[in-house]
């Protein structure tokens, strides 16, 4: 198999050109060249996909699938996929469960609404630029087009820092606080996981948009915590504390309790979401304690549990610790 991928030096793209080189593929990546480039067997074309004519480096070459993990403005995947329609077999790209127009019915799946979207359009907002993408890949590729509309994604690589955060939070010793009921589910996917599923979606001729995530009682709020806790390992002991509590003393639950869902109605969808089509598919996810294991190994060798150099200077994610004493009571 011939695959081009589009960015391919960061989390997903790094995931998806390993698993791929690890499979023998041939693999063109195509970036900015801001980070070192991979290993041999990989040829790298430098370019910045918001120019046109950079994209156009592109209009000659052959390949069976292309991935794409764009997040920014539609109108750049419309421009590469539009370039690409002749070269490309299969074009898979890495969209989101956020496309979806709420409120987020239980049970979510592919036929819910989805948010109000142009294929041509500069950036708007996340949940607009990944329906966008999705709407310009179609206009090119139809029929030969994946829409990976994927959960909080974790695992070897995460530069977002929400996995390092929540290590950092039970390592603390005493008692620590768990957001809500221990066993609300915990919908999120291992970057390596999906990165095999797209792999083999691209090469089985899979079509359309696919929900991927966990499969629902895969893993839960407590089941993740004591991965954290046994990984790190620590004595913490973990304090449960209702989401009415945490709104009252201020928690921001997007900043200090990354992946976690409040228990309402108006998430529920998220919480439900229906696999079923991505394990049809062939979607396996690994159990929980090894993807933080695998994690917490990738942030020790790369010097990045106490912080990340490629965030530095964004919010730092967490529960404040004197926030999280007066909540627990010590």
């Amino acid at each position: 198999m011939r695959l081009l991928v589009l960015g391919g030096t960061s989390f997903v793209g790094g995931a998806v050109v390993e698993a791929a080189l690890a499979r023998g593929w041939s693999v063109t990546t195509f970036n900015r060249g801001s980070r070192p480039e991979w290993r041999e067997g990989v040829e790298a074309v430098v370019g910045d996909r918001t120019r046109p004519y950079d994209v156009e480096q592109l209009a000659h070459g052959r390949w069976d699938a292309v991935v794409d993990t764009w997040a920014g403005a539609p109108v750049a995947v419309r421009t590469s996929a539009e370039l690409l329609a002749d070269a490309v077999a299969r074009y898979v790209y890495v969209s989101s469960r956020a496309v979806y127009a709420p409120p987020y019915p239980g049970g979510l799946d592919e036929s819910a609404a989805t948010v109000a979207a142009s294929a041509g359009a500069p950036s708007v907002g996340y949940a607009e630029d990944k329906r966008g993408g999705e709407l310009a890949v179609e206009e090119s590729f139809g029929g030969r087009s994946v829409l990976v509309r994927a959960g909080v994604i974790l695992g070897p690589g995460e530069n977002l820092g929400r996995m390092r955060s929540w290590l950092a939070h039970v390592a603390r010793s005493g008692t620590v606080l768990a957001p809500g009921d221990p066993d609300q589910p915990w919908r999120y996917v291992d970057v390596r996981d999906l990165a095999a599923w797209m792999l083999d979606v691209a090469a089985d001729g899979a079509t359309g948009p696919y929900n991927v995530v966990n499969r629902l009682g895969h893993a839960t709020t407590g089941s993740f915590l004591d991965a954290c806790r046994g990984a790190v390992p620590s004595p913490a002991r973990f304090r449960w504390v209702a989401p009415e509590a945490m709104e009252a003393a201020g928690v921001d639950r997007y900043v200090a309790l990354p992946g976690w869902l409040p228990p309402e109605p108006e998430y529920d969808g998220f919480l439900t979401t229906d696999v079923r089509r991505a394990v049809d598919a062939g979607l396996r996810c690994r159990p929980v304690h090894e993807t933080v294991a695998d994690t917490l190994d990738w942030l020790r060798a790369t010097g990045g549990l106490g912080h990340d150099p490629a965030r530095d200077g964004d919010e730092v994610l967490g529960v404040d610790p004197e926030v999280e004493r007066r909540l627990v009571g010590g």
